[in-house]
C-alpha cells in the first residue's frame, strides 16, 4: 500500500519536479454564480489543488465576514467561562459525542505527544428534533448548550447552516472535479453529519514543550473541512515532500482541505494531507472548523471515475458512520 500511494504522490509532482509551497487561492464566486465553463474551471482548479497538497483558500465564498466574526465572537464568551461552566456540558454527558472537551481530551498523534492536545474545544452537530426517527441513533441527536450565554446558540447555529450550504456546493465542485455530474453527492448528504467544532489553544510561554503541541499530525476523518481561524497563526501543513509549510489566515478567504472520506471515495485522486498546529505566538489562538460529513449509511467504496484496470481500489468497503466511529474512539481518551 505505502509504495503504490508514494508513487502516485510523485506522480502528481510538478513537470520540473518541484512540489507546492504555498497553498492556492480560488476564487469559488465564479463557482457559485458563473457560466458553465466557469463552473468547470474552477472545479478543476479545485481538484488539482486536492491533488497536489490537498489544501486551498477560497475567496467570494458567500459567508459574510460579519457572520464568521460573530461565530468568534461567541466562541471565545465560551471559552472564557470557568472551568465549572464548560465542563456542565462536557462532552462525556452526551451519547452522540457533542459538548465541551478540555486540555489533553483529545490527541491525534499518541505516539509522539504523552500528553494529548493543547487545547480545548466545543462539539456542535446537526440538531434534530426528538421526533425525527434518527434521533438517538449514534451520532444522530441534539447539542448541549451553556445556559448562562444568551444568543451562543442562534449565532452558532446560523454560522453552522451557512457552512453547510457552502459545503454542499464544494462537494458539487468536487464532483465535477472527479468526472461525475455535479448532483452526484446530494443524495448522500440528505442527512449528513456535520460538526463545528469551536477550538481555543492557550498560549503556550516559554519554550514549546513538543510533548504536548496544540494540535498533533493528523488528516481529518471526513470529506472536506472549511476553515476560519484568527491571524495568530499555528497551522501546519505538510506538503508532497514532506517539508512542512504554514497555512496562515488570509483575510477574506476560507481554507479548505481533503479528508480521509474524500480521499478513499477518489481512491487517492485526491490527497488527505498531514497538518498539525503549534501556537508558540505566545498568544491565545481561535479557529472555527466545520467538518462537512456525508450521511452516516453513505458507502465509501471507491467511485468509478477513480478506479482502472492499471489503478485497482485501495480500500475495502465501508460507511462514514463506522469509519467515524472508529476514529473517534482512536482519539477521544473517554472512548478508550
Amino acid at each position: 500500500m505505502q509504495a503504490s500511494r508514494d508513487s502516485w504522490i510523485d506522480s502528481r509532482l510538478r513537470a520540473d519536479g518541484s512540489v507546492a509551497d504555498e497553498i492556492d487561492v480560488i476564487d469559488f464566486g465564479r463557482f457559485l454564480n458563473g457560466s458553465i465553463k466557469e463552473r468547470g474551471q474552477i472545479a478543476q482548479q479545485i481538484g488539482a489543488a486536492s491533488a497536489e497538497i490537498g489544501f486551498f483558500y477560497i475567496a467570494n465564498h458567500g459567508i459574510p465576514s460579519t457572520l464568521i466574526d460573530r461565530a468568534f465572537q461567541e466562541m471565545q464568551r465560551f471559552f472564557a467561562l470557568p472551568i465549572d461552566g464548560k465542563t456542565q456540558i462536557h462532552i462525556t454527558n452526551s451519547k452522540n459525542h457533542r459538548g465541551y472537551f478540555e486540555i489533553g481530551r483529545e490527541n491525534f498523534d499518541p505516539a509522539v505527544y504523552r500528553e494529548g492536545d493543547y487545547k480545548e474545544g466545543f462539539h456542535i452537530g446537526r440538531e434534530l428534533s426528538p421526533s425525527d426517527p434518527d434521533f438517538g441513533l449514534p451520532l444522530r441527536g441534539g447539542n448541549q448548550w451553556p445556559k448562562q450565554l444568551p444568543g451562543f446558540r442562534d449565532v452558532m447555529v446560523e454560522y453552522f447552516d451557512a457552512c453547510m450550504n457552502l459545503g454542499l456546493h464544494l462537494m458539487r465542485a468536487m464532483a465535477v472535479a472527479l468526472s461525475l455530474p455535479d448532483t452526484f453527492f446530494d443524495a448522500k448528504f440528505d442527512k449528513p453529519l456535520p460538526t463545528l467544532r469551536p477550538l481555543h489553544y492557550p498560549p503556550q510561554s516559554g519554550k514549546v514543550d513538543y510533548s504536548q503541541v496544540g494540535c498533533g499530525e493528523h488528516t481529518d476523518f471526513g470529506c472536506l473541512t472549511i476553515l476560519a481561524q484568527d491571524e495568530v497563526g499555528g497551522l501546519q501543513v505538510q506538503n508532497r515532500r514532506g517539508r512542512w509549510i504554514s497555512a496562515p489566515m488570509i483575510e477574506n478567504t476560507l481554507l479548505i482541505n481533503i479528508g480521509d472520506m474524500l480521499a478513499r471515495w477518489s481512491n487517492d485522486r485526491v490527497v488527505a494531507t498531514p497538518h498539525r498546529v503549534i501556537n508558540a505566538s505566545g498568544a491565545d489562538r481561535y479557529s472555527l472548523p466545520f467538518f462537512v460529513d456525508p450521511n452516516f449509511d453513505a458507502d465509501l467504496s471507491v467511485l468509478p471515475t477513480c478506479v482502472s484496470e492499471g489503478n485497482p481500489a485501495r480500500y475495502r468497503p465501508t460507511t462514514a458512520g463506522q469509519y467515524f466511529l472508529d476514529r473517534i474512539e482512536s482519539t477521544f481518551s473517554y472512548k478508550k
